[in-house]
């Protein structure tokens, strides 16, 4: 790539253009290391075989210098730049340098006009596309600076310092959920959260109160949450060691939102304006290679102009076709593709800003749900819900029954487009990048879940509790890839119909490490796998077992299907990952006799077949090695963050398993072995 065009690549995404040389020569910076006039440190990302974004935040200074060089002491000092920043961009300044090495370890600094500068940021390129050596990853997800601590960042780094040159981590993979915008204060739940103290982290301007939390309005607001969690010594060092790729998930704009829509209190409202804000701050503080549509500025977003404006037209996709719904959606689209070497082509989507309004959190839903079956809604419902006017080739039902098996309520989706979370051009832009791969493994980095999470209360024995009331299997409304059963099974059908092999979905979102075998569908329909599929654990943000363990009755007759107490057991246990995994007959067993053996006994071969592991409290991090041969995951499990550890390695592990699948041919079917390396997850296998 020419200077000219590489110029132009930089402006495209909002960065500076560096050209490095090919051999580097010692600084001339009189550089000495000022770290609080850069409080939320350095980062890197989005690298590819011969350049990387490079990202610091200086505030009230216009004018800073950039030094890349492939020695920590600065010695060969192979890129350097001059950026520009002012208060229009939060002082944040991005600086994309090229004509670097493939594969190749670089260090690089910042600092202003004096010689005050930056920590040290270390980076790496990505390998060309014809290397063939083993690429390692990690992937994390949901970090709640506010309600815990990121330990496992610290236990990430000990690991990989002290690991083989040829094992350590390339990049970090994050799933989304960088910040939360929803804020507690903590004169606002003095009794904490949970088991956990609400931290002063984050405060806003301009915010709105509901309830007991606070949510940004304003640019300002979300750029608060932003500079609150990179002020976090955990995540300020992870970036600073190592290139991430990041995507938003729905906490980088809001809880409940889809498109420029959020929901609070049962109510959804036009937001486009804090779309737009939300677009921005991620844009400023996020070194990604994002695609603006508009202005070429180095220094500022550049965001279109938009009002709040109800929103009363979708396409066929529901899709809002409102202008302002349009413009603050498209001022920054974040699906993009990365390539390391042979191995691994990273496919990167966005499931909030195209979707359709998911409809199990539609008020109408809310007489499918019932006190006596927690978190549960039948199957067969959400297959409706999902397929809408599609559903039984364009006959739907008018009706469906209510959860106390009383009434039947009117289908409400009936007349809707069946659910997409992609939408249509995401959706087709996709398909394309999979089958134009020639990658031996094509991974899908997705922000929720793809694994089915159901269980099966129609097998409850008589007299323990309130009938099931329909037949067949409860799901679980996660609002992710679980039950949008039509276009995930159309992503499948086609990565069959076209032979596509080496498919793998990273995701995170649900607060829990899952494992297991990518299928559209399970018994009693056909139950054919195309793929392998994991889920990571939150890094801090609390999870369902968690949340039961507080939420949920001590006598409520189905308790020992979420948290059992056997005899022997001096507190609950997190059954629920036996009930996702084996059925309620291997709850009521162990909570009965506290024999986790007999209890597996009595699983259901039918309820999961395509999960190997499923962990409903775990957090952590997981790491992705592809080689040519084989793809390996490893969940690496901690104790729940409470309290940051002062211990180097950021404390003690519950447990560590791997995955282990090898490369397959078309028609063959993936196959997934696990190993137990340390700790004992015993509900959840």
């Amino acid at each position: 790539m020419n200077r000219r065009t590489f110029s132009k690549l930089a402006a495209a995404i909002g960065a500076t253009a560096s050209i490095g040389k090919l051999s580097g020569g010692p600084s001339s910076t009189a550089w000495r290391e000022r770290r609080e006039l850069f409080p939320e440190g350095v980062a890197s990302g989005d690298p590819d075989s011969s350049s990387v974004l490079l990202w610091t935040r200086c505030p009230h200074i216009d004018k800073l210098r950039v030094e890349v060089a492939e020695d920590q002491s600065f010695r060969r000092v192979v890129a350097t730049a001059s950026i520009g920043a002012s208060a229009a961009s939060d002082w944040t300044c991005r600086v994309l340098v090229g004509g670097l090495k493939p594969a190749r370890v670089y260090w690089y600094r910042f600092a202003d006009s004096a010689g005050n500068g930056s920590r040290i940021g270390r980076t790496i390129t990505a390998p060309d596309d014809t290397d063939r050596r083993p690429v390692s990853f990690a992937f994390v997800s949901c970090q709640n600076v506010n309600q815990g601590a990121q330990d496992a960042y610290r236990r990430m780094i000990f690991e990989d310092e002290r690991a083989p040159e040829a094992e350590r981590l390339s990049f970090v993979l994050h799933l989304g959920d960088f910040i939360y915008e929803i804020v507690w204060y903590p004169e606002d739940r003095p009794q904490g959260m949970y088991d956990r103290r609400i931290r002063d982290v984050v405060r806003y301007a301009t915010g709105e109160k509901i309830r007991d939390f606070h949510i940004p309005t304003t640019l300002d607001d979300y750029r608060a949450a932003y500079r609150g969690y990179l002020r976090d010594p955990d995540l300020q060092d992870a970036r600073a060691r190592w290139p991430f790729v990041n995507m938003w998930d729905n906490h980088e704009f809001s809880w409940l939102g889809w498109q420029s829509l959020q929901k609070f209190e049962g109510e959804t409202r036009p937001a486009q304006t804090r779309k737009v804000a939300a677009n921005q701050a991620f844009f400023e503080f996020q070194p990604a290679r994002m695609a603006r549509p508009r202005g070429n500025s180095l220094e500022q977003f550049d965001g279109p102009k938009v009002e709040n404006a109800s929103i009363a037209q979708f396409d066929d996709h529901g899709l809002g076709q409102e202008p302002n719904n349009l413009a603050a959606i498209a001022s920054l689209k974040g699906y993009r593709t990365l390539r390391w070497g042979r191995n691994v082509e990273l496919i990167v989507t966005d499931q909030r800003s195209y979707r359709s309004e998911e409809p199990t959190g539609m008020e109408e839903a809310k007489p499918l749900a019932a006190d006596s079956f927690p978190e549960m809604l039948p199957q067969q419902a959400m297959e409706i819900l999902d397929a809408g006017r599609a559903y039984n080739h364009g006959n739907p039902p008018p009706s469906i029954r209510s959860a106390d098996g009383r009434i039947e309520i009117g289908n409400y989706c009936k007349d809707r487009p069946p659910q997409t979370i992609l939408g249509a051009e995401q959706k087709a832009w996709f398909l394309n990048r999979l089958k134009a791969s020639n990658a031996t493994w094509k991974i899908w980095g997705n922000t929720t879940a793809t694994l089915d999470m159901r269980a099966d209360p129609q097998n409850l024995p008589a007299g323990i509790a309130t009938p099931w009331p329909w037949s067949g299997y409860a799901g679980f409304p996660m609002a992710d890839w679980s039950t949008a059963y039509r276009e995930r099974a159309e992503i499948y059908d086609f990565i069959r119909n076209h032979g596509i092999t080496g498919f793998a979905t990273v995701a995170g979102d649900r607060h829990s490490f899952w494992a297991g075998l990518a299928a559209k569908s399970l018994p009693p329909e056909p139950f054919s796998p195309i793929g392998v599929a994991f889920v990571t654990g939150s890094i801090s943000a609390p999870g369902l077992v968690e949340g039961l363990e507080h939420n949920l009755s001590k006598d409520h007759p189905l308790r020992s299907l979420y948290l059992a107490q056997a005899p022997s057991d001096d507190r609950p246990q997190p059954a629920v990952n036996m009930l996702l995994r084996h059925g309620v007959k291997s709850c009521l067993e162990y909570a009965r006799s506290g024999d986790i053996q007999k209890a597996r006994s009595l699983s259901n071969p039918d309820l999961s077949p395509h999960v190997s592991f499923v962990d409903m409290g775990g957090h952590g991090y997981s790491v992705v090695r592809a080689a040519t041969s084989a793809i390996e995951t490893e969940f690496v499990c901690i104790p729940r963050p409470l309290e940051r550890s002062d211990r180097e390695d950021g404390g003690p592990l519950s447990y560590r398993v791997r995955f282990r699948t090898l490369r397959w041919e078309k028609d063959e079917t993936p196959k997934l072995e696990m190993k137990i390396l340390e700790g004992d997850p015993r509900f959840s296998v």
